[in-house]
């Protein structure tokens, strides 16, 4: 509550073109040959939502620079597997591959792990932001845990929603269902962003505060 926009630690405007022009123009091409136009739209819809939504706000509600980063890097995540699908990701097969390099037995394509990763870690940092911004509350036990049961709760939406399409478009939301087989792929998937929320809040927190002047 106390904290205003002029406190607020933002990119400057070349850095802000720079995001803006790196997510836009990868989403943008990444539009014209999809290997499955549903299952892009249904990836990059988030994108698509929140890019205005953030231009829109800015000068009433601009957003903190690690946010804006974090941001733009979750852009790219989705709009890579909405792309390729997440099964068959060029960058997935190369860590597959990296992972067999070093010992480890992958056997699936891992971009939706990492997906799932990023669906903790950078809502993590937006939802503790939020929290500071607009509500009375402060840094503390309570903030950890409504920031962790937030990104969480984003997790269960985002698995229902799979569950909805599975309903409404039967065998042609499998490429976006991403399952690749694993039976317990929707638990993975709610740990993995449990997971990246953890990691990010231990992360980035002190830098979030700095850039938010608490210190």
């Amino acid at each position: 509550m106390g904290i205003t926009n002029t406190q607020l630690r933002t990119p400057s405007r070349n850095e802000g073109f720079v995001l803006i022009a790196l997510v836009a123009g990868a989403l943008v091409y990444s539009g014209i040959a999809p290997r499955d136009r549903l299952t892009w739209f249904m990836e990059v819809v988030w994108v698509i939502a929140a890019l205005p939504l953030i231009l829109a706000n800015w000068r009433r509600f601009p957003l903190t620079r690690v946010l804006c980063w974090l941001l733009a890097a979750h852009a790219l995540v989705l709009i890579h597997g909405g792309a390729y699908t997440y099964a068959e990701t060029p960058l997935g097969f190369w860590l597959r591959d990296s992972f067999t390099a070093l010992g480890m037995q992958v056997e699936r394509n891992p971009w939706d792990r990492v997906g799932h990763l990023m669906q903790g870690f950078v809502p993590a940092i937006l939802a503790r932001e939020l929290l500071l911004r607009l509500t009375p509350l402060k840094r503390g036990g309570w903030l950890v845990y409504l920031v962790l049961a937030a990104a969480l709760s984003f997790s269960a939406l985002f698995e229902l929603i799979e569950w909805w399409a599975a309903l409404a478009f039967g065998a042609d939301a499998d490429a976006f269902l991403a399952t690749q087989g694993d039976q317990w792929d929707t638990q993975w998937d709610m740990f993995l962003c449990l997971l990246g929320a953890g990691v990010s809040l231990l992360l980035w927190s002190r830098l979030h505060d700095r850039q938010l002047a608490l210190g």
